[in-house]
């Protein structure tokens, strides 16, 4: 279903055109990573709500049929003749996008980085994503708290992507809290577990088998949080096993008691604040408040489990849940600025 959302979100961009509407609705635009995966698709319907809660834009939304970062910089270049007064971009290549964010800059086009820090040079002001330092911790903090306190012995990470700073940020808040909390523990890794949920499956089951003592398999991706759950449902053990984002695989995991929790980044939120800001300003004719906004990461255990699914059984569901919660968000939106040099 999300899939379709964001398929035919991108063809009314497609077929849309350059040039004002006759309806002489600003045009804002959003560049995706991919369509393939939940956290994108998230995002995407989220900036549609962020669209519609502002009313009188056009909202244009692009992206890859799978993570393809050069053919992501061609449709971004696309936006950038049909969206001039405003694009919101998510992506997984960032040192990619310094010129082309560069010469939109240059052109005043206002510009938002979303979920992924934008690179030096690129001269985005603005930038709408987790801590995700802190999210990896807390994940962490949640699995230690259900390990013996002189706990010893190994724990195994994964990331789909090494190198994306996002990703790397989660890993590295998992260190730090095993570090903190579990001086004995060992961790290692991050291992590539790679995007094609095939092969991912493929290496967390490798890597439960090379490691059938470790205390724990924690990953930084979607992929991995519905893999780790099935790799243990193959292998059995006592193991702990969670990850990132709310996939209905992942959260069926939690459900049942084989993955102890799933942290979720809140893409949908995400990708709502981040539109809704670029259309308010485009509304207004305004220029973007510049800084770091972020807009929080939710744990997911079986203590709200059943809240989160029923939250994410539709479209209408998630937008009346955070109704009021975006509204809340949003009325002290300038005091939650931060600086952009702060984001991780």
């Amino acid at each position: 279903m999300k899939r379709a959302l964001i398929a035919v979100l991108v063809l009314t961009a497609a077929c849309s055109g350059g040039g004002p509407t006759s309806s002489g609705a600003p045009k804002i635009g959003f560049s995706l990573a991919t369509t393939d995966a939940d956290f994108a698709q998230e995002m995407a319907a989220g900036g549609q709500f962020g669209a519609d809660t502002v009313g009188g834009v056009e909202l244009q939304i692009s992206a890859p049929n799978s993570v393809d970062p050069p053919a992501q910089v061609k449709l971004f270049g696309d936006l950038g003749r049909t969206a001039p007064d405003g694009i919101a971009i998510e992506d997984l290549a960032p040192e990619l996008f310094v010129r082309p964010l560069a010469d939109l800059a240059a052109r005043k086009i206002r510009l938002v980085g979303v979920d992924t820090v934008p690179a030096p040079g690129s001269n985005v002001g603005l930038y709408v994503g987790n801590d995700n330092r802190g999210a990896g911790k807390q994940l962490a903090l949640e699995a230690i708290k259900l390990l013996p306190p002189d706990a010893s012995g190994e724990v195994v990470l994964g990331t789909p992507n090494p190198g994306v700073p996002v990703l790397d940020e989660r890993a590295n808040g998992m260190k730090e809290a095993f570090a903190e909390k579990l001086p004995g523990v060992k961790v290692l890794g991050p291992f590539e577990t790679k995007n094609d949920p095939a092969a991912n499956f493929e290496i967390w089951n490798g890597l439960v088998k090379a490691h059938p003592k470790a205390l724990a398999f924690l990953g930084t991706g979607d992929q991995d949080a519905y893999n780790l759950a099935k790799a243990k449902q193959t292998a059995g053990g006592s193991y702990l096993v969670a990850a990132f984002d709310l996939d209905p695989k992942t959260l069926a995991a939690v459900k049942d008691g084989t993955s102890f929790a799933a942290m979720s980044p809140e893409h949908y939120f995400k990708g709502y604040v981040a539109i809704r800001m670029l259309a308010e300003a485009a509304k207004a004719g305004k220029p973007l408040p510049e800084g770091w906004v972020d807009p929080g990461h939710l744990l997911v255990t079986k203590d709200n489990v059943d809240e989160i699914t029923a939250r994410q059984a539709s479209d209408q569901a998630k937008r009346e849940w955070l109704k009021s919660r975006a509204d809340e968000f949003f009325s002290g939106i300038q005091g939650r600025l931060r600086p952009m040099s702060e984001a991780k």
